[in-house]
């Protein structure tokens, strides 16, 4: 069930890890592109712009809870690889309380202010009562994220790399099918392809929570385990608190980009939000194997093999490298064919917004596949700081030439500021391994 990775030939190790996670996420996509292509197609413009400008703000909602759990399983798979199931049983239980709790005040919270974020968003009215009536219902769903979240990062620092797999892909399954009934069937508009991908979510979550209870009871807390510890709460705190800054930093930068796009009017607005679902699939599996090197890394930091830590390093950027390579030329060439999945012919403008946007972005996909490793790495080595540093470095840059460039050279300045936002954040952390690498492989 669990894979050890502190043993065995490092590039198989993590490439049979990292598999089910890249499989995973590709069928996570499914929840909004389902909507986002089957809305495009059969409701039109305004709603793909709707369902894609509100796909963003959920994006920045979901990483705030994928940011915490990231955060513990990071922990959880350090007190693996000590082999402290003491440790490893209490921090799953302080971790479920604290992330149980913020996802309830994050839900609560966007419904009563729901009509804020879309002024902020500068929601066009054309789009507005569309974008409202799928946020209303999509919001539902933040629980079941919670909670699938959580126990992916839980089974996932285990090793365990496949189950979660298993129910995403169920779930997309079910939105896939689910768009197909609300949508063009029943006629239920952006509110059934809502309706569809919360349905989704929650088999998902339950689904993994049920699995984790029944099948890993060595890892469920015992009655002696139900006590507080504060010293386990603060190293939860510390790592999840920190990686979810990380990821909320990271997202709401996109946020805030979503918001000058939409100000350039539907068409944009559509273009983006076609294009961001191409960007999304391209560049995910770097993503993926990113949190997959993390959890290399924490298991071995745990385990004190410094030798073995720095090989993964290298084998890691080898291989994200040539991935990124390979994923940039196919995108760059085949711009146009990709965006006709989600875009008709007739859609002239909106489908030479979008082919611009990805031969601009594509080119740089490795850029953001030697960030998402770094972010693994500091998060793992328990100096999540550092990839919040790294995170402002590249989000902050993007969206301050995003918003300086386009008032220049219009919307291509925004995409332009993306990948130099990348290549700066890459440069820092880079020199800060380089400045600090014999500290940062100390166990503390």
């Amino acid at each position: 069930m669990y894979r050890d990775l502190t043993k065995g030939n490092i590039t198989k190790t993590i490439i049979l890890f990292v598999l089910p996670m890249m499989a995973g996420n590709l069928l996570q996509q499914f929840y909004n592109i389902a909507d986002t292509l089957i809305v495009g197609r059969f409701l039109g413009s305004n709603a793909l712009a709707a369902v894609g400008s509100a796909y963003t703000l959920m994006t920045f909602l979901t990483s705030i809870l994928l940011g915490l759990s990231m955060g513990a399983g990071a922990l959880f798979s350090i007190y693996q690889g000590q082999g402290d199931q003491a440790r490893l049983k209490a921090s799953i239980l302080h971790a479920f309380g604290l992330i149980f709790v913020i996802a309830l005040v994050l839900n609560i919270g966007v419904y009563l202010f729901l009509d804020p974020i879309m002024a902020f968003l500068q929601v066009p009215d054309p789009v507005y009562a569309l974008m409202r009536e799928y946020l209303w219902i999509i919001f539902a769903g933040i629980g079941a994220t919670f909670l699938y979240n959580f126990f992916a990062c839980l089974l996932r620092a285990m090793g365990n790399s496949a189950v979660p797999l298993l129910f995403l892909g169920i779930s997309a399954a079910l939105n896939i099918g689910l768009d197909l009934l609300f949508v063009l069937v029943c006629n239920w508009g952006v509110g059934g392809a809502a309706g569809a991908t919360v349905i989704a979510q929650f088999v998902s979550g339950l689904g993994i929570a049920g699995y984790a209870f029944i099948r890993c009871q060595n890892l469920r807390p015992s009655r002696s385990d139900l006590h507080w510890d504060s010293h386990i709460l603060r190293e939860i705190g510390s790592l999840s608190i920190l990686t979810c800054v990380q990821q909320s930093v990271m997202n709401f930068g996109i946020l805030m980009v979503q918001g000058l796009v939409n100000s350039f009017g539907p068409v944009i607005m559509a273009a983006f939000a076609a294009a961001v679902k191409i960007d999304s699939f391209a560049y995910m599996p770097v993503q993926d194997f990113g949190n997959a090197f993390s959890t290399f890394v924490a298991q071995n930091y745990g385990a004190g093999k410094e030798e073995r830590i720095r090989e993964g390093i290298r084998k890691a950027v080898q291989l994200t490298f040539l991935f990124c390579i390979a994923v940039s030329a196919a995108v760059v060439l085949f711009a146009r064919p990709l965006m006709l999945i989600f875009v008709q012919p007739q859609e002239t403008e909106i489908l030479a917004q979008g082919v611009r946007y990805l031969q601009v972005v594509g080119l740089f996909y490795w850029g953001i596949g030697c960030l998402f490793l770094l972010y693994g790495f500091y998060r793992a080595v328990k100096r999540p700081g550092m990839s919040v540093v790294l995170t402002v470095i590249s989000l902050g840059m993007r969206v301050l030439l995003a918003y300086l460039l386009s008032a220049y050279i219009g919307v291509i300045g925004i995409w332009v500021a993306i990948p130099v936002g990348w290549v700066l954040a890459d440069m820092a952390g880079l020199l800060y391994y380089r400045c600090h690498k014999r500290e940062l492989m100390k166990v503390e």
